[in-house]
């Protein structure tokens, strides 16, 4: 194993995201505080450093035990996140006054204390919790969606799209025709939306390009139903607590949703292509597969089988009918998130177009 640094100065250690055991628990946690605090959010850093302390504990109850017996790869699984997220839901449904001045930003002599009891308290309705991956749906990160369409349609691709995404979670992103973009300068999307999406713009602007996206859809194996009041909770709950444009755009999200929701099948991200991909393709529209931050939790078989499904079928592809592949997804060695395209024919390698924040604060322009 080895170390890299932050640009904030943290450490991270290196390690395989599909390491199980005890010390690979210990360096999620710790790579979470890491990560955190490198992101501007030290709150949740706090939070996770102050369960990092429990693993060393024989505190918190049933949660924590099985926190530190968890048998699948820590680092993958986003464990840290999972148990952070029903900690902050506790807070946000006012369930917990006890968590109020640590999610206020206030002083607390001793946070690992503070959790455990919180955390002994609700033994028996946190667990819920660790059952499935964070859904941290973002429309912030749709930016990077537009940048990439903008680029794809600089290259000659028909700017008719077509979007496919995996892991769509509430399916934010995929209302995001209802958005108006500024990428440093260049502007996508209809000017009087609710939805003002204008990252710090690092480096050179996007090429302006007229873009449409005629259709949008996904899949989840656990979709979200943005109009359930319950359901929205649980994804402001992994809203980092420092961030309240964060908030603000999961409100107008939420508002968009009840006129017009998104269509997010339940489905495994393979199934969802090899349907998509046995459809007859229009011609004059550019189908694209595309997908942030959710990589690393699809299982590697279905990994494996959505790239197989991919190249055949952009082998089969044409000028009028082609096929991309946008990518937004986290750099293990370097702990930063990449924009990344395949298109067929003609672009079938990897291009790295952006590096950019994890929930869309700036995009750092790199095409």
């Amino acid at each position: 194993m080895s170390e890299g640094s932050t640009s904030g100065g943290e450490r991270y250690e290196v390690i395989d995201p599909q390491a199980t055991g005890p010390e690979a628990v210990d360096r999620a946690f710790e790579n979470q505080v890491a990560y955190c605090r490198d992101n501007g959010a030290d709150i949740t850093a706090c939070v996770c450093a102050g369960l990092r302390a429990l693993l060393d504990t024989d505190r918190g109850g049933a949660t924590m035990e099985r926190v530190r017996r968890w048998a699948g790869p820590p680092l993958a699984d986003a464990l840290p996140l999972r148990l952070a997220g029903g900690l902050h839901a506790l807070h946000l449904s006012g369930e917990e006054p006890a968590l109020e001045p640590l999610y206020t930003g206030q002083r607390v002599t001793d946070v690992a204390d503070l959790l455990a009891e919180v955390i002994e308290r609700h033994d028996y309705t946190l667990p819920v919790w660790l059952d499935g991956p964070p859904q941290t749906n973002e429309a912030g990160r749709s930016a990077n969606y537009a940048a990439a369409l903008l680029w794809l349609a600089d290259k000659g691709l028909p700017s008719q799209f077509a979007l496919n995404e995996i892991g769509s979670s509430a399916g934010i992103n995929l209302m995001m025709r209802r958005y108006r973009y500024d990428l440093g300068g260049t502007t996508m999307g209809p000017s009087l939306s609710s939805m003002q999406l204008a990252p710090e713009w690092r480096g050179d602007a996007p090429p302006q390009a007229g873009v449409d996206i005629v259709a949008a859809r996904g899949c989840d194996i656990a979709p979200v139903d943005l109009t359930d009041p319950a359901q929205a909770l649980r994804l402001r709950a992994y809203i980092w607590p420092e961030f309240n444009a964060r908030f603000a755009r999961m409100d107008a999200a939420i508002a968009a949703a009840q006129t017009m929701p998104p269509e997010v099948a339940r489905q495994s991200a393979d199934a969802f292509v090899e349907a998509m991909l046995a459809e007859e393709p229009q011609d004059g529209v550019t189908r694209v597969l595309m997908h942030s931050v959710v990589w690393q939790y699809v299982p590697e078989d279905q990994r494996r089988r959505v790239t197989e499904l991919m190249e055949a079928a952009g082998a089969a592809a044409t000028a009028d009918a082609p096929l991309a592949w946008v990518s937004l997804e986290a750099n293990r060695d370097t702990h930063r998130h990449e924009l990344t395209v395949r298109y067929w024919p003609g672009g079938e390698e990897w291009t790295h177009l952006a590096t950019a924040h994890p929930h869309g604060e700036w995009i750092e322009w790199q095409a």
